[in-house]
């Protein structure tokens, strides 16, 4: 892939590398047991994946409904297969305001799927993931990164870990922000946290990365022990997100606080992260090289993200700029 080349707008440019599945969602009374055979209430396909979740709730919460007013430039990097599944993911993308000329199509691949299944009492999902395209993104293609210089680059861990740690690489060369949401969890090397700007992880990523156990995360002081790991690691925000628990961040200069969560009607909590992703990006963006105001950053994801879990399905769910006000 090209280096990065001139921005087109004065907007502020995100840029998100991640995956691109299709959706296959059950809705089921419980989680089936081992052997159980259940008769799901409502299925549905739909666009989804981390990477494009985070794109379209950048793009969704950067713009009205009409697609007017936008406050950020957003654009996706990733791959489809040569099937209608590639082409429904490019096209729902692109009537959210998604740039993606960055999307490579393979000839000779499939589009992943993603199997989900939906409890629908408690809202939360289970999901088995076939990466399919997306494991075609190599560390070759990210010695430099592709398209306009983005002031923000978002990535997850549903693409080739390696092909993510090129492009980490790539973007520090370049002076380029990173927001990681290390998902699915695995290791990191030290060098992927020096120098990072944001790292947004759930309870479960946490523990993992920091090598404790979830229970250590029950109370505000293990929080602090936890979060300051990953700071003296080298990463400027640390963002823990604890369900309904609220959200704990703790930060280069010394702020810390454990923000609640608002009161929400759980239907389906799919996307849920990557809408507080979505948000909490626009706002580093918007922020620029000026202060931060990571508080109200983490409030206004948790609007916004207690507005999806209110909702079924995935890019579907994510509320526009104009549902928030």
């Amino acid at each position: 892939m090209a280096s990065s080349r001139p921005r087109p707008s004065p907007r502020p440019r995100i840029t998100i590398l991640g995956s691109l599945n299709i959706d296959l969602v059950s809705y089921v009374p419980h989680h089936p047991l081992p052997g159980e055979t259940l008769t799901s209430s409502h299925f549905a396909t739909s666009p989804g994946g981390k990477g494009a979740n985070q794109a379209v709730a950048c793009a969704k919460l950067s713009r009205t409904a009409a697609l007017a007013d936008p406050s950020a430039d957003v654009a996706m990097l990733g791959a489809v297969g040569c099937d209608t599944y590639g082409e429904a993911l490019r096209s729902s993308l692109t009537s959210y305001g998604v740039d993606v000329s960055g999307v490579q199509v393979r000839q000779d691949g499939r589009t992943g799927l993603a199997i989900i299944i939906v409890d629908e009492p408690s809202g939360q999902n289970r999901i088995i993931l076939s990466p399919e395209a997306n494991h075609s993104l190599l560390p070759a293609h990210f010695t430099a990164l592709p398209g306009p210089k983005p002031d923000l680059l978002i990535m997850q861990l549903e693409i080739p870990f390696d092909t993510v740690m090129q492009a980490l690489a790539a973007a520090k060369a370049a002076a380029v922000p990173v927001l990681l949401n290390p998902a699915p969890a695995q290791a990191l090397p030290p060098h992927a946290y020096d120098g990072l700007a944001h790292l947004v992880v759930n309870e479960t990523e946490a523990a993992l990365l920091s090598g404790c156990s979830e229970s250590d995360l029950d109370d505000l002081s293990a929080l602090q022990r936890v979060g300051t790991v990953f700071v003296e690691r080298g990463v400027r925000n640390v963002i823990v997100t604890l369900g309904g628990r609220g959200v704990y961040y703790v930060t280069k200069d010394g702020q810390s606080a454990l923000v609640p969560a608002l009161k929400a009607s759980v239907v389906d909590t799919t996307a849920a992260g990557d809408t507080f992703v979505g948000s909490y990006a626009l706002a580093a963006v918007k922020a620029g090289a000026g202060d931060f105001d990571i508080d109200t950053a983490i409030k206004a994801a948790n609007r916004a993200s207690a507005i999806t879990v209110s909702r079924k399905g995935a890019q579907v769910s994510i509320p526009w700029k104009d549902e928030l006000q």
